[in-house]
């Protein structure tokens, strides 16, 4: 698994994940662009941004079915709610026989300003009904891409479009 934030303009906030080893991995079904809970039950991607200095942060979960999810939380699995999206984000799944490579790209304007801590993460679903968690930091004995010792990458602002 590979992870990483490919550029920020004005307009977009593009990311991408590279899966190797797909021999197994069940990927969503499409169902169309749209808002949707519950997607780490299957395959799925997710982003989190923490702005520097707070402990609120926001979480993008992406599906390759081209479902999605945002929510704010005001500190640590607190004070959840829906973050507002008028443009919905563009996913793209593309599966060769040995790599998978999933780009999102979020407008800009959905996304919070200035620099950010980042956690990049994904579940992977095999057949079999098999879950695995990954994210650029694990701390402790289970998986938790909420904590923000997983926000280890940092980006800044935008470059010109």
């Amino acid at each position: 698994m590979e992870a990483r934030v490919l550029s920020i303009t004005d307009n977009w906030f593009r990311v991408r994940w590279r899966v190797d080893g797909v021999g197994k991995l069940v990927i969503p079904s499409f169902a169309g662009k749209g808002r949707q809970d519950e997607l780490w039950k299957t395959t799925c991607f997710e982003l989190f941004l923490q702005p520097r200095g707070g402990t609120a942060y926001c979480e993008f979960n992406l599906s390759p079915s081209e479902r999605w999810a945002a929510y704010d939380f005001t500190g640590y699995r607190e004070g959840m709610s829906e973050r507002e999206f008028r443009r919905e984000p563009d996913c793209t799944m593309r599966v060769g026989q040995a790599i998978a490579i999933f780009d999102a790209a979020l407008p800009r304007a959905q996304v919070p300003d200035g620099k950010c801590a980042v956690g990049l993460a994904a579940v992977i679903e095999e057949e079999g009904g098999h879950l695995s968690y990954w994210a650029l930091e694990h701390s402790g004995d289970r998986p938790d891409f909420h904590d923000a010792s997983c926000f280890t990458a940092k980006v800044g602002a935008p470059t010109p479009a």
